[in-house]
């Protein structure tokens, strides 16, 4: 039987942690529970977990520490249940009560995805430094986190404001939907957190119109609930809010778990902006700013070999024009290569941070995807296809524009399979696809 456990559950009984854990089975977070330190090592070191929850109680400050060297190199998230922020060293988010099992599939979806994202990075720096390239992620941007509050003033909403001011963030309140659109539209802000009125309606409004807009779609968002409400928990996280803070929360636990959303949410948009910063070196491709046949070759070899270490799958995409007659069209009279930059630019935003597109052809893209399995490789190329299908491009005077359309080929990677034979497998998939 496959032993197909993401998360690492620590604790000494199921007393205050058992339901968290049930409720991360029900929601595909699968757990294997460990009654102490030395043997929650040695599953770590045995097998590909994604990351731990620790009920803190019964265990030295350290455990964190401990836990995180276990897993080397796979950088392993880490949420402490019990404790109060700060005071674990080591932890990525520290919670005095268990959350809601939605609430903390999704923070351990964040911070999973954040982590794999860091680890793709210093792989990133690495292929470029030994080309003579040095890749900076370190913060440009010196200015303090930039909170949005956004509600009628409240003496529990003035303390968290307070909190967040006491830590160094500049906190920017708005008292409507209004106002709090304004301010988005105006400057950039880290995170935001709603209070929720009697019927928590502005606050899903302005989640609402936050998820339909593409620049303010990523910004944490947190409720911080005043109340009983008529959504449940589950159904508040599907509409786009990251964390869900309930009045008997301690202003000060709410203020650092808002931080830690906000903290990542820059790191995040650093890291982007530091693998985005090569688009237009000379060794990348010039029409798109992807990465050449070479470069590809290069690093999906170091990222291979990581997988292999760190015990995560890795898969490959590949991704081909489909031929007809509009594209054949466009290609004889050039428009298909004009195109090109603009479905360039295209893949590499579709993408996740850590994922890495080339283009090995002129009208073949490919895609390494860490930490991903076959399936859901395949899921994901293909939905860039289909958003890239659905944009017109110009084929010139007296001409329909024409579409871009998408054959996929995916695979995942074998043990002791090298990456160029895994490449290969992608685009043998490819091909017997479109026969």
């Amino acid at each position: 039987m496959a032993f197909d456990a993401r998360v690492l559950i620590l604790a000494a009984d199921d007393g205050r942690i058992g339901p968290l854990a049930a409720g991360l089975d029900a929601l595909g977070w699968a757990t294997v529970t460990a009654r102490d330190v030395a043997s929650a090592e040695a599953t770590l070191q045995d097998f590909p977990l994604e990351a731990a929850v620790v009920d803190i109680d019964s265990f030295a400050g350290d455990v964190a520490v401990r836990l995180r060297a276990a897993a080397e190199p796979r950088r392993l998230p880490i949420m402490i249940v019990g404790a109060r922020p700060d005071s674990v060293e080591g932890a990525d988010l520290a919670m005095s009560a268990p959350p809601h099992p939605a609430q903390a599939a999704l923070r351990l979806e964040q911070l999973t995805r954040a982590a794999i994202a860091e680890e793709e990075f210093h792989l990133r720096a690495a292929t470029f430094a030994a080309r003579g390239i040095d890749l900076d992620a370190h913060d440009s941007d010196a200015t303090p986190l930039r909170v949005l509050a956004a509600g009628v003033a409240d003496r529990r909403f003035l303390a968290l404001s307070n909190a967040l001011t006491a830590a160094g963030v500049e906190v920017v309140a708005a008292p409507t939907p209004y106002t709090a659109f304004d301010y988005l539209h105006e400057s950039p802000f880290d995170a935001a957190v709603l209070w929720g009125a009697e019927d928590h309606a502005p606050a899903l409004s302005i989640a609402s119109g936050m998820k339909r807009n593409t620049r303010l779609y990523h910004i944490p968002l947190m409720l911080y609930s005043r109340g009983r409400t008529e959504i449940g928990l589950s159904e508040l996280f599907n509409r786009g809010f990251a964390d869900v803070a309930s009045l008997d929360t301690p202003e000060d636990e709410t203020a650092e778990r808002l931080l830690a959303l906000a903290g990542s949410h820059r790191r995040h948009l650093t890291i982007r902006k530091a693998l985005d910063s090569v688009r237009s070196l000379e060794l990348m491709d010039p029409a798109t700013g992807l990465f050449t046949p070479e470069l590809f070759a290069a690093h999906l070899a170091r990222v291979a070999d990581a997988s292999r270490a760190r015990k995560r799958p890795l898969s490959v995409c590949v991704l081909r024009v489909r031929e007809n007659e509009a594209v054949a069209w466009a290609r004889q009279g050039g428009w298909l290569d004009r195109a090109m930059p603009q479905i360039g630019a295209m893949v590499s935003r579709l993408v996740r941070v850590e994922d890495t597109p080339a283009r090995l052809a002129k009208e073949v893209f490919a895609l390494a995807l860490p930490a991903t399995q076959g399936e859901a490789g395949r899921l994901a190329a293909e939905r860039i296809a289909a958003v890239i299908g659905c944009t017109a491009f110009d084929a010139g005077p007296d001409r329909s524009p024409f579409v871009a359309e998408f054959d996929v080929g995916a695979a995942e990677m074998r043990p002791g399979e090298s990456a160029g034979a895994l490449l290969e497998r992608a685009s043998a998939d490819l091909f017997e696809k479109t026969r």
